[in-house]
């Protein structure tokens, strides 16, 4: 594209919402200027650093391994997850579940093969609820993970994006951080904003901003596709849901990079967008120190099966149904109660072969350089995966002992909160082994590996066989040190089925749109109150693609 040509469109934001839309876009020969306050190492922003998990109904992959899945069903445990209670906010959002949910259970697979993208043949379960059918959770396994993980989710968006580029129909304009949304009659017609320094910095690393000048552009549309707030902790403060989920946690670390700043929500209001449910968020406390850092206070999300115990900050067991993979926000709320801001898992080497895994595409270095071989000999492997591993040689949350005192004693000097008290974890402890040899068992943990156990993936390579903790052939000993871990928001711009802003009237803004996490994934808040897991790619892939068909039809 000629540098002095007018584009059809500006995307703001080189994500992979914006990368899906702009690839619509050029399908259909539209001309796209990407505006990226980031370089171009950061190209498909942070579903580059995701494990690729995807939700989806009814695939083969679930039915081969006897899952027997339903848009019926999917759709009930959406609506029952997602707790819609708000009539005027929540009303695209009620529409976009609807539409993402056939989509998952129709194209949505399809559409991503044609693309190149497959998948690996053991579908996960995550999210498994609160223990009523009609509410929270999966209630069959739909966590599908890309064979490649988030490189390659970018990957068969970004490759034809980037040939677009070379045909000169995409323009790049990286290191252009948007300030203001040009209005003009109503309408937005463009962007103004700050070119930054320019930056070498690798992906996912802080980088500069400095100013190095200013910049205008205009479009017939802008598409603001720019993420949520997972970085800016004190929108995260400002917005956090006090009444709902407990007293906002003093200590925080970060699951995104420190780019997803959630600035364009603001700019977004400015310019006339509305702007809903922003109490609504999803955050992890299955949270640790990353020991090798990439961007400040990095963070990883331990994906822990359901055998480990998990104690609150005063050493009390959680209760059901506050397992590790069951109930996000339940959980939280349940540790925000103490008044302290950590918990803790106890488990064994045993369990933490089977199932510790870790979230992120550098954690998963096996599936993401799609290495079958390695792939196959870890998950089958009586070891630890080697990033497990080194987390818990080197990361400062993990202790390792040969007994339940000196585990203790660990947990002790790196607590923030009270001290533990051996003898009451010993008897909480002693009392769930004392249940592990009986077939039938009133341990609703038990019961939940028991389940777990009767799916095939699950018991091939994801849930240990039941044994005592305290068993010393199942040693060392390992507690976990679990802090709570930003990642995503669940509301932000409300938009129409085709990802049109909606303005204060709530009529569309004229040309404006919004796809991605900065428009709570579509509608102003797809996921409700709670999240599926699966569904963050998924819906920056669902509502890029509505607004870029959208704009290629009138455009």
């Amino acid at each position: 594209m000629n540098v002095d040509t007018e584009p059809d469109v500006i995307v703001v934001g080189a994500g992979l919402a914006g990368l899906v839309a702009t690839y619509e876009l050029v399908q259909a020969g539209r001309r796209v200027v990407v505006v990226e306050q980031e370089n171009r190492a950061n190209l498909g922003g942070q579903a580059f650093w995701s494990l690729g998990g995807l939700f989806l109904v009814d695939s083969p992959e679930q039915r081969r391994l006897g899952v027997r899945d339903s848009y019926e069903l999917a759709l009930q445990d959406w609506l029952g997850s997602a707790g819609f209670d708000r009539d005027d906010e929540d009303s695209w959002a009620r529409r976009w579940a609807r539409a993402y949910v056939r989509f998952a259970a129709t194209e949505k697979r399809q559409y991503l093969r044609d693309l190149g993208l497959r998948l690996t043949p053991l579908v996960g379960w995550a999210e498994r609820g609160g223990g009523v059918a009609g509410g929270h959770g999966n209630s069959v396994p739909r966590f599908h993970i890309t064979w490649g993980t988030g490189p390659e989710v970018v990957r068969v968006f970004a490759e034809p994006v980037l040939a677009a580029e070379r045909r000169g129909l995409v323009r790049f304009a990286f290191r252009h951080q948007v300030d203001e949304l040009i209005v003009q009659d109503g309408a937005v017609v463009g962007v103004r904003g700050t070119v930054l320094e320019p930056s070498e910095a690798d992906r996912g690393v802080a980088s500069s901003r400095a100013a190095a000048g200013d910049f205008e552009l205009r479009a017939r549309a802008v598409v603001v596709t720019s993420g949520g707030i997972g970085h800016n902790h004190e929108l995260i403060r400002a917005n956090w849901p006090v009444d709902r989920l407990g007293p906002c946690p003093e200590t925080m670390i970060s699951g995104v990079p420190a780019h997803v700043d959630g600035r364009m929500i603001g700019i977004t209001e400015a310019a006339g967008g509305r702007i809903v449910n922003r109490d609504r968020m999803w955050h992890y406390t299955e949270g640790i120190h990353n020991w090798d850092p990439i961007w400040p206070d990095h963070a990883i999300r331990i994906l822990a099966g359901p055998s480990s115990l998990w104690f609150d900050a005063t050493g009390k067991r959680l209760p059901a149904p506050c397992f590790p993979g069951f109930d996000t926000n339940r959980t939280m709320k349940e540790i925000l109660a103490t008044g302290y801001d950590y918990s803790w898992l106890v488990l064994t080497q045993s369990i933490l072969a089977k199932e510790f895994s870790l979230s992120g595409s550098e954690q998963n270095p096996e599936i993401t350089g799609k290495d079958l071989k390695l792939t196959i000999s870890s998950r089958l492997a009586k070891q630890a995966p080697g990033p497990v591993d080194a987390f818990k040689n080197k990361g400062v949350d993990f202790v390792v002992a040969d007994d339940l005192r000196e585990l203790v004693a660990g947990m002790n000097r790196i607590a923030r909160g009270p001290q533990l008290d051996h003898d009451e974890i010993e008897r909480q402890i002693a009392a769930r082994d004392g249940e592990v040899a009986h077939k039938h068992t009133k341990d609703f943990q038990l019961m939940a590996v028991a389940n777990a156990r009767r799916y095939l993936a699950d018991k091939v390579s994801r849930v240990a066989k039941p044994h005592r903790i305290l068993d010393p052939a199942h040693g060392p000993l390992i507690a976990v040190r679990l802090n709570v871990l930003t990642r995503k928001t669940l509301g932000g711009v409300q938009t129409n089925l085709d990802s049109q802003v909606i303005g204060p009237d709530g009529a569309p803004l004229p040309g404006l749109y919004a796809a991605g996490e900065v428009a709570g994934f579509g509608g102003g808040g797809v996921h409700g109150y709670n999240a599926l897991e699966g569904t963050f790619l998924g819906g920056c892939i669902f509502s890029g693609r509505a607004a870029g068909r959208a704009l290629a039809r009138s455009l």
